[in-house]
């Protein structure tokens, strides 16, 4: 037997239930928001719809189920948001380049409109 270093003999770590996994999250509060103020194609009122129906399975304990409807709600809040920021981005910058395109048209056909006739020509004499 190897005696060179002291050995501790520890009793092994006590072994519990694996702790609980959180509840999941049911995004109630995003989804008002976007049902009231960023509606876009409906998608806020889907996600408020699914929000819901993770609230009603977390609170009758059915977790797998509210994750699941906690994840649709998730995806369609997303979908909404994006679609409510981007879209008037996207518009607005649409508006911007064509006005910008617009104008330098007009400067480039200035002298077309401005063609001016004039009344002693070279060649006539």
């Amino acid at each position: 037997m190897d005696t060179s270093y002291p050995r501790e003999e520890r009793p092994p770590p006590k072994r519990g239930p694996p702790p609980a996994s959180p509840a999941p999250r049911d995004h109630l509060v995003w989804a008002i928001f976007n049902t009231l103020y960023m509606n876009f194609c409906c998608l806020g009122f889907v996600a408020l719809a699914f929000a819901i129906k993770a609230r009603d399975r977390k609170v009758s304990g059915d977790v797998e189920a509210a994750r699941h409807f906690s994840s649709k709600a998730r995806c369609y809040n997303a979908l909404a948001t994006a679609g409510s920021v981007l879209l008037p981005l996207l518009l607005g910058a649409l508006i911007v380049t064509g006005v910008i395109h617009l104008s330098k048209l007009a400067q480039e056909s200035v002298g077309f409109f401005t063609y001016q006739f004039s009344g002693s020509d070279d060649e006539d004499q």
